[in-house]
C-alpha cells in the first residue's frame, strides 16, 4: 500500500524542516561572527554585480532585462543575480555559488519593501542556510559550482520569503513547488554563449514563481526533495537529504563562505595567487625569458580545465571558458601583478604576450594536493564525510578507483563549521632561460576558508569593493549595517550600484 504523504500534506520531509526553522528564525538566534560574515557577504556580491553591469556584457543585459531598480521587484532580483554569476567573482561556500541569488534576491525585496539593515542581514543569513543546505544535498551529483542552478531556486525562495516574513506553510509549497522542475545546465551554452548570463535568472524566476504560487494557495508535495520520483533521484548520484536539516541553528553554512577576490573558475584561485606573488618576487622579465612555467594543482583544477578546452581559441575564447581556464590567467597574473575583469576584455585579452606566456604553461596533477582537496571540509570533504561508504560510487566516477585509494577514510562528518577550511592547493613554478627557477606554493587562496578569512574577511572584501570602484563611504558605513534603517539603507543599495 502507498503511504507517501498527499500532495501538500505539512509536516513531511526534509522541506518542511527546514522551512519551519527558516520561517522563525530571529537575528538574535544567530552568532555575531556568522552575522559578521554575512554582512561581508552582501558586500562581496554587490561588488560582483557592480564589476558584472559595468561590463559591456552587463550592459547588453540590462538592454535586455532593464536597470537593477524597477517597479517591477522580481525582474529587479533577476537582473542582480545575472549580474552578480558574471566572470566567476559570486562567493563559494559548502556548499554552493550562494550570492547572486542569496544576496541578489534580498536586497532587490529590501529596496522594494523598505527593510533595514537588520532585516536584509537576516533574509540573506535565511537564503544562505538554506540554498547551501540543498546544494549539500546534491553535491555529490552532475553539477557544482555555477552550473548548480537548484542553489538559485532555493536562494530565490529563502531570500524573498525571508524578506516577506512568510509563514512556514508558504515556505513548504514554495519551496516544493520550485524544486520540481529545476534547472538542467547544458555546458554548451554555458561555456561559450550569452546564455550564461540567463541561467542564474532562470532559477530565480523559477523561485519567485513559485513563491506567487504559493501566496496564491497552489501546494506542492513537501517530499519532492527526498522521494524516489523527486529531486535528489535526478539530481545527485549519491543522495544526502539528511544534509538538509543537519545541525540546524548550530552548523552555519554562512561561515563556510570563501570571497571571490578576481576572477576565475574553481580551482584556480590558488594557482593566480602564486603568480601575482612570483609577479613581485622575479625581476623584471620579457616572455623570452621564460622558459617554462608550470603550474601543478589538484584533480579540481584538471576538471576545470578539461571543460574549457575545447572552446580555447586564444584572444577568441569564449569568456565562460577562458575563467575556466589556467594559462591565460596565471600568465596574465605573472605579467601584470593582479587579475581583474577587464582582463578578459579587450584590449587586454588582446595582448599577444600574454598569450606567448600562456603557450609556455603547463598544467600537471599532483596527487597530494588532490588528496589535501578532498579531505578538506570544502568543497567536497564534508559531503564525502555525510556519505560515508557511499562516497566510495562517486568518487570512482570522479577520478577511478586511484581517486577511492588517495582519499582513504575521511572522518565523521563535522558537528560545527567555526574551524572550516577550503583548501585549493596549487603551486607555481617558473624556469628562466638562464637557468633560475622561482617558485611559489598555497595550499589555501587568499579570500578562501580558513584562519585568515575569519581574522581578515572585512578588509579583503573592502579592497574587492574599491576594485571594484565602489563608493568608499560605503565601506566605513557597512561594519553598522545591522543599525542601518530602511531609507538609509535604500539609498545605501542605490549609491552601491550607482553609474
Amino acid at each position: 500500500m502507498d503511504t507517501a504523504p498527499a500532495v501538500g500534506e505539512r509536516g513531511h520531509g526534509q522541506l518542511a524542516l527546514l522551512a519551519e526553522w527558516a520561517s522563525s528564525l530571529e537575528l538574535s538566534e544567530v552568532p555575531d561572527r556568522v552575522q559578521g560574515f554575512a554582512a561581508s557577504h552582501i558586500l562581496s556580491q554587490l561588488a560582483a554585480i557592480r564589476s558584472g553591469l559595468g561590463q559591456e556584457d552587463g550592459k547588453r543585459l540590462v538592454t535586455a532585462l532593464g536597470r537593477p531598480w524597477q517597479d517591477d521587484v522580481a525582474q529587479s532580483a533577476r537582473v542582480l543575480s545575472a549580474a552578480g554569476a558574471w566572470l566567476n567573482l559570486d562567493d563559494t561556500a559548502f556548499a554552493g555559488h550562494l550570492g547572486p541569488s542569496t544576496v541578489g534576491v534580498p536586497i532587490a525585496y529590501a529596496h522594494h519593501l523598505g527593510l533595514s539593515g537588520r532585516e536584509l542581514l537576516r533574509a540573506v543569513i535565511i537564503a544562505d542556510e538554506c540554498a547551501a543546505r540543498v546544494t549539500a544535498s546534491a553535491t555529490l551529483g552532475p553539477f557544482r559550482g555555477q552550473t548548480a542552478l537548484h542553489t538559485h531556486v532555493v536562494g530565490a525562495v529563502a531570500g524573498r520569503l525571508a524578506c516577506e516574513r512568510a509563514p512556514a506553510d508558504v515556505w513548504v509549497d514554495a519551496l516544493a513547488l520550485a524544486l520540481s522542475a529545476p534547472p538542467w545546465t547544458l555546458m554548451r551554452g554555458f561555456v561559450t554563449t550569452d546564455a550564461r548570463l540567463l541561467h542564474v535568472p532562470v532559477g530565480v524566476r523559477m523561485g519567485l514563481d513559485a513563491c506567487d504560487a504559493a501566496h496564491g494557495g497552489l501546494h506542492g508535495a513537501a517530499d519532492v526533495l527526498e522521494h524516489e520520483d523527486g529531486f535528489l533521484h535526478q539530481f545527485a548520484d549519491v543522495p544526502l537529504p539528511e544534509a538538509v536539516t543537519r545541525g540546524l541553528g548550530q552548523r552555519w553554512h554562512t561561515e563556510t563562505l570563501s570571497f571571490k577576490l578576481h576572477p576565475g573558475g574553481p580551482g584556480i584561485d590558488a594557482a593566480i595567487d602564486c603568480a601575482v606573488d612570483l609577479h613581485n618576487q622575479i625581476p623584471p622579465f620579457d616572455v623570452e625569458d621564460v622558459e617554462e612555467v608550470l603550474v601543478e594543482g589538484s584533480l579540481y583544477t584538471m576538471y576545470a580545465a578539461r571543460k574549457a578546452e575545447p572552446y580555447l581559441a586564444g584572444p577568441e575564447t569564449p569568456i565562460g571558458a577562458l575563467v575556466l581556464t589556467t594559462p591565460y590567467p596565471v600568465a596574465t597574473a605573472l605579467l601584470t601583478g593582479r587579475l581583474s575583469i577587464h582582463d578578459f576584455s579587450l584590449p587586454e585579452v588582446g595582448d599577444t604576450s600574454r598569450w606567448a606566456l600562456a603557450e609556455k604553461v603547463r598544467l600537471v596533477h599532483d596527487r597530494d594536493m588532490t588528496r589535501i582537496l578532498m579531505r578538506g571540509d570544502a568543497p567536497f570533504g564534508e559531503a564525502l564525510r555525510q556519505a560515508g561508504d557511499r562516497a566510495c560510487a562517486w568518487l570512482r566516477r570522479f577520478g577511478g578507483q586511484d581517486l577511492v585509494d588517495l582519499v582513504g577514510n575521511v572522518g565523521d562528518p563535522l558537528d560545527e563549521f567555526i574551524e572550516a577550511v577550503k583548501p585549493t592547493p596549487a603551486r607555481v613554478s617558473v624556469r628562466m632561460t638562464d637557468g633560475r627557477t622561482y617558485a611559489q606554493y598555497r595550499a589555501i587562496p587568499r579570500g578562501g576558508i580558513g584562519p585568515d578569512l575569519r581574522t581578515d574577511h572585512q578588509k579583503l572584501v573592502a579592497e574587492k569593493w574599491i576594485e571594484a570602484g565602489g563608493p568608499e563611504h560605503i565601506v566605513t558605513t557597512w561594519p553598522d549595517l545591522v543599525d542601518i534603517g530602511p531609507d538609509q539603507l535604500a539609498r545605501l543599495l542605490e549609491s552601491a550600484l550607482a553609474g
